[in-house]
């Protein structure tokens, strides 16, 4: 077995300065280390805890169509936890971002936002509901 010590996800965006703008600036993601040179840009940045969720496409559907209405992300859906779903979305958009589609509440209790990041990757923003 073997002993994962980081889940790091590495995203080659067409516009850097937008991306960082987005994920530093707005969402608020710690940079942790700035390894650019003259032979291109890099910012590591703090996510906090990270899990790997799987899907099978009737589950991506069903998700889609409770956030959304229709089936629309790809094989890659970022969902970040955040103090307030429709805050966070809100300050995303005005820092570059599409909405996707208005928040939700979900049937599980949390509160869902959907944000398209300018180079597509989209990003379901959720706060947790309060426990039973």
């Amino acid at each position: 077995m073997t002993d994962v010590q980081e889940f790091r996800i590495t995203l080659t965006v067409d516009d850097f300065d937008a991306a960082v703008r987005l994920y530093r600036d707005a969402l608020g993601l710690p940079e942790v280390a700035d390894w650019s040179s003259d032979r291109g840009r890099v910012l590591l940045l703090d996510a906090g805890r990270a899990t790997l969720e799987l899907f099978d496409e009737a589950q991506a559907a069903m998700v889609d169509d409770l956030e959304v209405g229709h089936r629309v992300s790809g094989k890659v859906r970022f969902a970040l936890q955040v103090p307030d779903a429709d805050a966070a979305a809100t300050s995303l958009v005005a820092a570059g971002a599409t909405p996707v589609a208005p928040a939700v509440d979900t049937p599980w209790g949390d509160r869902n936002a959907r944000v398209a990041a300018p180079d597509g990757m989209q990003l379901t923003l959720f706060t947790l509901g309060e426990e039973p």
